[in-house]
């Protein structure tokens, strides 16, 4: 099997990018920083390609998909995004606009493109890396949340479009908690909670995949959590979130 990974410089799209090669998948990692690629591929043990892409951009996209749709790939991971944390009147625009397109234009387009082939073929995977975010309102992280909340809706549907039309190609949303990641400096996080391991979180994600769960929640007070999102009121969630949130401004 072939995965394409995108986000695969650090935190789980890297350790996803380990989990697939143990299984003997051949690989093709996608970010940024080249460098950090580069570092990933010396240490597995299968083919590995690198592609160098700003995802924040259309035109990147699809370039990115023009160089790798000959490429027979079975697994498609959207793992690339990122946060930012602060009042929403206070946060930089620009910023934001670009976790806008990185979160979810980048999500959309890939999804759609290889989402036909798959379809063509009967067959193939597709990961997109949502967040536990994605179950609630979130203050002072507001973009980033509906961002996340956009990745699971969109999975969902996609999901219950296949299933209706009998499709052996399969979708499915990660919605882990907080990962021990790059994450918190890149959203400038001054104080970060405690959360599980990169690897642990990749190991969850590539079993629940090949299985064919459609939503994945690594860790029971995830699993929890998402249960209390369905039957509390908003207004507590929303305390509960600020609250949250507020401590990681330290």
């Amino acid at each position: 099997m072939k995965a394409l990974i995108t986000g695969a410089s650090s935190g789980i799209g890297r350790d996803i990018a380990r989990e697939l090669a143990c299984r003997g998948c051949s690989l093709i990692l996608v970010a940024r920083r080249r460098d950090r690629l580069e570092a990933l591929a010396a240490e597995l043990s299968v083919p590995v390609r690198i592609v160098v892409c700003d995802l924040s951009q259309e035109a990147e996209c699809r370039r990115l998909y023009a160089e790798t749709r000959e490429e027979d790939i079975d697994i498609l991971v959207n793992n690339a995004g990122f946060g930012l944390l602060g009042p929403f009147a206070e946060t930089d625009l620009d910023r934001e606009l670009a976790m806008i397109r990185t979160n979810i234009d980048a999500v959309h387009i890939l999804t759609k493109l290889f989402l036909r082939d798959f379809r063509k073929k009967n067959a193939g995977y597709i990961l997109n890396v949502a967040s536990s975010a994605a179950f609630l309102p979130g203050p002072l992280l507001s973009a980033y949340y509906a961002t996340k909340a956009y990745v699971l809706r969109l999975t969902q549907a996609v999901a219950k479009e296949l299933s209706e039309e009998g499709s052996r190609v399969y979708i499915c949303a990660l919605c882990p908690g907080p990962v021990r990641t790059e994450f918190d400096a890149v959203a400038e996080v001054r104080a970060s909670l405690s959360g599980m391991e990169s690897r642990a979180v990749a190991r969850i994600a590539v079993r629940g995949m090949l299985r064919r769960k459609t939503v994945i929640t690594p860790g029971f007070g995830i699993k929890m959590g998402r249960l209390a999102a369905k039957i509390l009121p908003d207004r507590l969630l929303l305390a509960f979130a600020y609250k949250t949130q507020k401590k990681k401004l330290g």
